[in-house]
């Protein structure tokens, strides 16, 4: 029996294992914790502190959003943000000491123009397009951008702290070639007197399975949260352990004949008498409705199907002629491996991935704001977990 009408655990001592098993593991002297998204759905403020406490030194984000929301729960550490809109005001970032993104010319003028107007010098890592065609400098524009980038340099205005891009993981070659074209940007940057510290390319895949990317940096997500980000190897077997459970209370029981229609549009009718148990949650709360039918859930330690749509608020379950009560447990996704007193493991992110016809990032990072995150771990004023 649970109390939690629905809720997201994060096991934060999770986080701090997997921070410390990849550090160990990679070898890079930087290592960054991407925290953007909320942490991909975790939770950004008590994310970054334990990964920070457990050896990060770095933090990344997408936009100055996540940026400031770091800095004004006085986090220090130093934190680059990449994706910028065209009238992004750069000023407030720079006097927080945020480093920033670079992926065009005109980027790097507004940014240097900010710093001079306030006196003070601007952190940039300049991103090179190495082949995934989004944003970054496109290959012709290099040379311009490390001259201008480097005159600044000379002006006081802007230190290129770094030099990063980011790999497709389409296959061996497309990854070995851009690999290749990163090298190349950082020879040219050379030679218009650029000497970044960082040099980083390599994110969660690339960082374990392609040593040549890692070069000073590398930039951990999916790997930070205990999910894989390959098809053909679990948490487990690299080490890691998944740090979010996603669950709920059975809101409401009931036996219904065979023949009954379940949820919108019938898509499931019962094929004999049986129960049924309703949980409070829903595609509002980020559970994907194309896992409608497909899905499994956990009750009480016993697998059970998702029957019928997926609706906004609720879903429910066959339990055929087993009976439970409402309050008891429902585990969407968590651990498999952590089965405590369990007869079958509970599903994982990637369980419910297969069945949205998704990716496991996508499950954890879309779970919504109505759903209350819990931690375990506690944190002393300091910032740090409490162990």
């Amino acid at each position: 029996m649970v109390s939690e009408f629905r809720e997201a655990v994060i096991d934060l001592g999770a986080i701090a294992a997997n921070v410390a098993h990849l550090r160990a593991a990679i070898g890079t002297p930087h290592f960054m914790a991407v925290v953007k998204a909320n942490a991909y759905g975790h939770g950004a403020v008590p994310v970054a502190r334990t990964a920070l406490a457990a050896g990060a030194d770095w933090l990344g984000v997408a936009d100055l959003t996540e940026a400031r929301s770091l800095r004004d729960a006085g986090i220090g550490a130093p934190l680059l943000a990449w994706l910028h809109g065209p009238d992004t005001d750069f000023a407030a970032a720079i006097a927080r000491d945020i480093d920033l993104g670079i992926s065009s010319a005109r980027q790097l003028r507004t940014i240097a123009d900010a710093a001079g107007r306030l006196g003070r010098v601007a952190n940039v890592h300049l991103k090179l397009d190495t082949g995934l065609s989004r944003n970054g400098l496109n290959g012709p524009d290099w040379a311009e951008v490390f001259a201008l980038a480097s005159g600044f340099e000379r002006d006081g205005l802007v230190h290129v702290r770094g030099i990063f891009s980011h790999l497709s993981n389409a296959s061996p070659a497309a990854d070995d070639e851009a690999v290749a074209r990163f090298s190349s940007g950082l020879d040219l940057a050379a030679a218009a007197g650029l000497t970044p510290e960082l040099a980083h390319l390599a994110s969660t895949a690339a960082a374990l399975r392609l040593p040549a990317a890692r070069f000073s940096m590398v930039r951990i997500g999916i790997g930070l949260y205990g999910l894989s980000p390959f098809d053909d190897a679990s948490p487990r077997e690299l080490g890691l352990s998944p740090a979010m459970t996603l669950r709920a209370s059975v809101a409401a029981v009931r036996r219904v004949p065979a023949g009954a229609g379940v949820s919108y549009d019938y898509l499931w009718r019962a094929p004999e008498d049986g129960n049924l148990a309703l949980v409070p949650l829903g595609y509002a709360d980020g559970v994907p409705r194309a896992a409608s039918g497909s899905a499994r859930v956990n009750i009480n330690g016993r697998g059970y199907p998702i029957v019928g749509r997926i609706a906004m608020d609720q879903f429910v379950v066959s339990l055929g002629q087993d009976g439970v009560d409402v309050g008891d447990e429902v585990v969407l996704f968590g651990d498999p491996d952590a089965r405590g007193g369990a007869t079958e493991p509970v599903p994982s992110a990637a369980d419910w991935a297969d069945a949205a016809g998704t990716i496991n990032y996508e499950i954890v990072t879309r779970i919504g704001h109505r759903v209350p995150r819990s931690y375990r771990a506690v944190f002393s004023e300091s910032g740090e977990p409490e162990r």
